[in-house]
């Protein structure tokens, strides 16, 4: 038993950091000390209606499929007045306090942990050894009983506890707003509403711990195939069967797409985020080709979610979160079902970023083209 207990732990740690190593390394850019988006001190009389005319926003050149034309932007969209009169929570480098700031060995991008960070390792430490073992236990049930987690969903609830978890204790939970009746279940999780396509901006690493706090029904992600490798994360994406892509091989596009319509039909929902890759500022990016058609060829509504303020509570620069979503309000607004019968995919994309941009607060707005975001002096 001590054996045990003590790989256990050894096993533990080593999931605990390469977890981090991994969010450390996905981040696209960072922010050395001295640097920061401006935080906006502007208000409007909250009686006047702003409309927001949706400036072009930064071109990725990560393909999760091709680049498609079907990222342009809406003409105009209003921003309601509660989030178009709230101050950005990003947070300047002094605000942050960090107490260690170094380079991350895989990206060469500085990082900085804070006393907020190291609150959220001891939370992973002391939380992600009893994940690994429910996994272990669930998956073994599930190879041997038959019957006992079809679309592995007991497997997947593990995941979604240690989320729930881990959110809870670091005063993180989000709140979850707009048609939430869409995401109600039925006895075995699945959707009472029936299978759909969500999508969603990427503006963190934290997106994904809050995606599956907030969804309750039986979902598959479409995920990087390089995060397999990792434990944790990599362990419930392979383990749970979700979809993952390796995006330099067509016939690992081509496995994903058949493999993510199979599961629409039958009645799983698919989580995908359209940008193809996280925005290294927080701000919605152009969309990636190929998704939507899945919903098209699956015939099944599109919901999209709108995911506000994770780039403030873990940005880019952060190792670790550096404030707690209560404080950098985290939020999850569900859109109304967007269908897709006798659409084409430009038109359902143009819809899906209007609905998206809609519920985001200004500062997750792509910018004017010309415009560049205003930044301190590096120290």
């Amino acid at each position: 038993m001590m054996a045990f207990h003590r790989r256990c732990q050894k096993c533990s740690l080593m999931t605990a950091a390469v977890m981090l190593s991994a969010a450390s390394s996905s981040f696209a850019f960072s922010q050395p000390k001295g640097m920061m988006l401006h935080r906006s001190k502007n208000s409007h009389d909250a009686n006047q209606q702003t409309q927001t005319i949706l400036p072009a926003s930064i071109q990725s050149p990560d393909d999760m499929f091709h680049p498609s034309s079907s990222s342009q932007h809406p003409p105009d969209a209003i921003i309601p007045l509660s989030l178009q009169n709230h101050p950005t929570h990003v947070l300047s480098i002094d605000e942050i306090s960090p107490l260690f700031q170094f380079k991350s060995k895989s990206s060469g991008k500085s990082k900085v942990l804070n006393t907020t960070g190291l609150y959220h390792l001891i939370i992973i430490l002391l939380t992600m050894p009893l994940w690994m073992a429910a996994m272990s236990i669930i998956h073994y049930l599930g190879d041997t009983i038959d019957g006992f987690d079809e679309h592995r969903a007991k497997f997947d609830y593990t995941g979604k506890i240690w989320c729930r978890t881990y959110l809870s204790l670091t005063n993180s939970y989000p709140i979850l707003e707009g048609d939430v009746d869409r995401l109600k279940v039925g006895p075995h999780g699945e959707m009472s509403e029936g299978a759909c396509l969500f999508v969603a901006n990427h503006a963190s690493f934290l997106d994904i711990a809050v995606l599956c706090t907030v969804l309750d029904p039986v979902f598959k992600f479409i995920a990087k195939d390089s995060l397999r490798k990792f434990p944790g994360v990599g362990t419930q994406l392979v383990g749970g069967e979700h979809v993952l892509i390796d995006r330099t091989d067509k016939r690992s596009q081509l496995r994903t797409f058949k493999q993510a319509i199979n599961y629409l039909k039958d009645g799983v929902p698919i989580m995908a985020f359209p940008e193809g890759k996280r925005s290294p500022d927080g701000r919605l990016m152009e969309f990636k080709g190929g998704i939507f058609s899945m919903a098209v060829k699956a015939k099944v509504p599109i919901v999209p979610l709108s995911i506000a303020n994770t780039h403030a509570v873990m940005p880019d620069v952060g190792f670790l979160p550096v404030q707690s979503g209560q404080k950098g309000e985290l939020r999850v607004f569900v859109h109304s079902p967007i269908n897709v019968e006798g659409k084409s995919e430009d038109e359902i994309a143009m819809e899906v970023r209007e609905a998206l941009l809609r519920e985001l607060p200004a500062d997750q707005h792509p910018l004017e083209d010309g415009v560049v975001e205003k930044e301190l002096v590096k120290v």
